[in-house]
């Protein structure tokens, strides 16, 4: 019985040890990718950085700048989602032509507040709160 408690105990606390999220208020820890994505395309500097690990290595970066906005980066700088206020828009580099033209035509007026790519789709979210999926081309597929 002490065999299989001190097996649990040392599980859950290397176990943590091995999933641990470290914090950071500098880019430096970011991949030149990521660096290179924020200075591009945002003005604010990085409030926050929390470093996702898995089995003590990066999984992903998710970066909180001061402008309150978020973007998530995969372990090589990559981004995967990025998200804004509902009174500004994703910076339309991050945004395909098809997809900033069928957002114009069909909600006109409407700001673009999330953009998240996943596998071959890419999902948007509107101010209202309105998300809408795309094919890997920008062509609309539904809404969410």
């Amino acid at each position: 019985m002490k065999k299989l408690l001190l097996t649990l105990i040392l599980a859950v606390t290397f176990g943590g040890v091995a999933f641990a999220d470290t914090y950071s208020h500098s880019d430096a820890v970011l991949p030149e990718a990521a660096k290179s994505v924020i200075k591009k395309n945002f003005k604010a500097d990085v409030s926050v950085v929390k470093i996702d690990k898995n089995l003590g290595r990066v999984s992903e970066y998710e970066v909180i700048l001061k402008d309150g906005s978020e973007v998530t980066f995969d372990s090589k700088g990559n981004w995967k989602d990025v998200e804004v206020a509902a009174d500004k828009s994703v910076p339309s580099s991050f945004l395909l032509k098809p997809i900033q033209e069928y957002v114009k035509k069909n909600h006109p007026g409407q700001n673009i507040v999330g953009v998240e790519k996943e596998h071959n789709k890419i999902e948007v979210t509107l101010a209202n709160g309105v998300e809408m999926k795309f094919d890997a081309a920008g062509k609309f597929l539904k809404y969410d």
